[in-house]
């Protein structure tokens, strides 16, 4: 999941960051209303987190221009104010959800989850594929009943395919949804993250749920 966060408390934002990061999201950043608004419009996101006071175009306005420019992304608004006339203006301005700081982080992962589903055609947590249950929520899978351990990165990528089966998926798609903008990885890194998933799933007795396609990318196809 690609998450925008345009928050112009640097601390903050690096905090949020790193958090999100540590539970397999990628997290681009933004300091300021303008410049979220041209990352908004320059790369799909799952979901766009922002803070109310942002210096320049205050957060009701990205949220009003993102509107009008179609973007669908899921808006959560941050803020320090808790009234309830604050909370309307940015459910108006079209945000999705609002959160008060100060807040947990377990509450903000979860409710940038939730949104994600929101717009998707399945909103269950719980994805199958096969003898594959990946439980989105719980963040656990298991393969015929067996827990099997993944990293967050490689839940990430089990993530997206499981949300998009029988869709080829190419390297360039993978990596804009699963790390953020600042990537350098080396070129075959998503090949080593395919191959370790394949090797977990099929250690635990699942039938290797991916194709291969030459060039282009992969795809699921669950086999039961």
């Amino acid at each position: 999941m690609r998450v925008l966060l345009i928050e112009d408390d640097r601390r903050l934002a690096a905090s949020i960051q790193r958090g999100l990061g540590e539970s397999g999201l990628a997290v681009d950043l933004a300091y300021d209303g303008d410049d979220g608004i041209a990352a908004a419009l320059s790369a799909p996101y799952d979901v766009v987190v922002m803070d109310v006071m942002l210096p320049g175009t205050d957060g009701l306005a990205v949220s009003r221009q993102l509107r009008q420019q179609k973007v669908s992304s899921p808006i959560l608004m941050l803020t320090a104010r808790d009234a309830v006339d604050d909370r309307v203006s940015g459910l108006e301005a079209g945000a999705d959800d609002y959160m008060v700081k100060p807040f947990a982080m377990r509450e903000l992962l979860a409710r940038i989850r939730a949104l994600a589903r929101r717009h998707l055609p399945d909103r269950t947590s719980v994805l199958t594929a096969g003898t594959i249950v990946l439980d989105t929520a719980a963040h656990t899978l298991k393969v015929s009943a067996k827990n099997v351990e993944l990293t967050a990165k490689e839940f990430a990528i089990l993530d997206f395919f499981m949300h998009h089966p029988g869709r080829l998926l190419s390297r360039t798609q993978i990596i804009e949804h699963v790390w953020d903008y600042d990537f350098d990885g080396g070129h075959n890194l998503v090949e080593v993250y395919m191959g370790r998933l394949r090797r977990k799933l099929t250690e635990a007795g699942a039938a290797d749920p991916f194709v291969t396609i030459r060039g282009a990318g992969y795809r699921l196809d669950p086999r039961t």
